[in-house]
């Protein structure tokens, strides 16, 4: 895909597209207070969640319970050591994955960081990942957005919102990200670029340290530079230095390599579960009856070349197991599982998940329940696990119980709209046409959608089996979404004022 200079500029480190990589630091480098008065943490956090609403609604987001498990205990593990890097609001970081099959990660304001399904098969190691993602952290430990926009207003968040959402969809619709970006307001173009090629030396100066004392092998990011500039040859390392966002390839590796030499080498072991994250990713990233053909191809050709080597191939057949649960082959699904398994000889969240995703399907309520029972006291904290435990409850009729464990979960994780919608489920299963809506009102909330739920609340307040504490939660929450649904609606009204206002202007220039 082409990428114009103005494209570029709005880009900026929003998406760590070309290059994304760490170097050492021995402290964090002090930030001036322009980007603490002019956006504060706590709207950089509301910027954030009000692109992420976007972003979960994208059908290239990738809505899987145990990678987004794997992918946020992994970010977790990198930031154990350096809490300082949640700043004054202590962002609660969430980590996601995309399908993509350009190289890229992301960092967004507030403590949100993505990754294309590509880079994560391009990464061959945990510490390669690893490099990728502390980089993220350090652009969000640095408020690099905030002291992007020092000089604007905190009531521009939705240009600002406009601005890297255009950077988001440039991957797949240039045109709507130009006339969003143009929409946006912004720094002049070369001035974001500057501030951008500074940006990456210092997120890179962050990163080191944070993977360092990780316990990560810093010479993996070497690696996986070169990986990344063998992959970009002939597109970042040629484009004019005043027009790139990010700084030339190979100083960066030169950069990297001049700080680590003097370093003792530290091997890092990959846990058991990294291939099998990027054997189900894999799956994720194309799940088209072609695509699963393609993939199944590359599994079955990973297995040949284990055999050769006397070898076993895990992961290849865990990915073959998965390709066939997406194709609805349980039989064969089920015996692949089991020779993965077998093969493994250790526990994992990924083969327990698959399990009750193949037994769930085959009509097989009780023995789901009881693999489901002892799975969530394997796995008591995984979100994937506990839904599956959920839908086990509701296939055998014990919909009580399973209210009743969602509702814990939701009090413990009110942002998961995920959760909401099991408890329609429950709830639907139940008979409980007010609560149902409700819930189903509570999960559309989460993505943005005001409408749709105010509308699902009066579905719920036409309902005859509602209470009084019933019909007092949903007053009080259509409370709350129509003050949300007022201030949107200003919002737009302010913003089509603004644009008539600079129309008129500009015919009065051109008078």
């Amino acid at each position: 895909m082409k990428i114009t200079a103005l494209a570029l500029a709005f880009i900026l480190f929003t998406s760590s597209c070309l290059l994304p990589g760490c170097a050492y630091a021995q402290n964090l480098p002090a930030l001036g207070d322009t980007g603490r008065e002019d956006l504060s943490p706590a709207m950089e956090r509301k910027l954030g969640e009000e692109i992420m609403i976007g972003i979960r609604n994208d059908r290239d987001y990738i809505d899987d319970a145990v990678c987004a498990e794997y992918l946020n205990d992994f970010g977790a593990r990198l930031l154990e050591h350096h809490q300082e890097a949640r700043g004054d609001a202590n962002y609660d970081f969430y980590f996601f994955a995309v399908r993509d099959t350009n190289l890229n990660a992301f960092a967004l304001p507030g403590g949100f960081i993505g990754v294309h399904s590509a880079l994560i098969l391009a990464a061959q190691t945990e510490s390669e990942l690893a490099s990728v993602l502390a980089h993220e952290i350090g652009h969000v430990a640095q408020r690099h957005i905030a002291r992007m926009i020092g000089s604007q207003k905190q009531d521009a968040l939705i240009p600002i919102a406009a601005m890297i959402l255009a950077a988001l969809l440039m991957r797949s619709n240039p045109d709507a990200a130009m006339a969003m970006a143009i929409g946006g307001e912004g720094f002049m173009v070369q001035r974001q670029l500057d501030f951008s090629q500074n940006a990456e030396r210092e997120a890179d100066r962050v990163g080191l340290q944070i993977l360092r004392d990780g316990g990560f092998d810093p010479s993996g990011m070497v690696a996986f530079f070169a990986r990344m500039q063998t992959s970009s040859r002939g597109y970042s390392d040629n484009m004019p230095a005043f027009l790139r966002t990010h700084p030339l390839t190979s100083e960066r590796i030169a950069d990297i390599q001049s700080r680590i030499q003097s370093e003792t080498f530290k091997k890092h072991d990959d846990s058991p579960e990294y291939q099998l994250f990027r054997a189900r990713i894999r799956v994720l990233q194309d799940t088209s009856t072609q695509g699963l053909l393609d993939t199944q191809a590359y599994f079955n050709d990973q297995l040949t070349r284990a055999a050769s080597l006397k070898t076993h191939d895990v992961a290849a057949s865990y990915g073959l197991a998965f390709v066939a649960y997406q194709n609805k082959q349980l039989a064969s699904a089920q015996s692949l599982l089991d020779q993965a398994r077998k093969q493994a000889g250790f526990a994992s969240v990924f083969f327990t998940n698959l399990q009750l995703s193949i037994v769930l399907s085959g009509n097989q309520p009780q023995v789901a329940l009881d693999a489901a029972r002892a799975a969530i006291g394997e796995y008591p904290t995984s979100h994937g696990i506990g839904n599956q435990y959920a839908d086990a409850l509701i296939a055998n009729h014990q919909t009580q119980q399973a209210i009743t464990y969602l509702r814990d979960q939701t009090l413990m994780y009110r942002k998961d709209f995920g959760l909401q919608l099991e408890l329609a489920k429950a709830y639907a299963a139940a008979g409980n046409e007010a609560l149902q809506h409700l819930a189903l009102a509570e999960a559309l909330a989460l993505t943005g959608a005001i409408s749709p739920a105010l509308d699902q609340l009066s579905i719920a307040r036409r309902s005859p089996d509602g209470s009084f504490y019933d019909h007092a939660m949903i007053d009080a929450l259509e409370r709350d979404l129509k003050e949300r649904f007022k201030e949107e609606l200003e919002e737009q009204l302010r913003k089509e004022k603004e644009k008539e206002k600079e129309k008129e202007q500009e015919k009065n220039k051109n008078r």
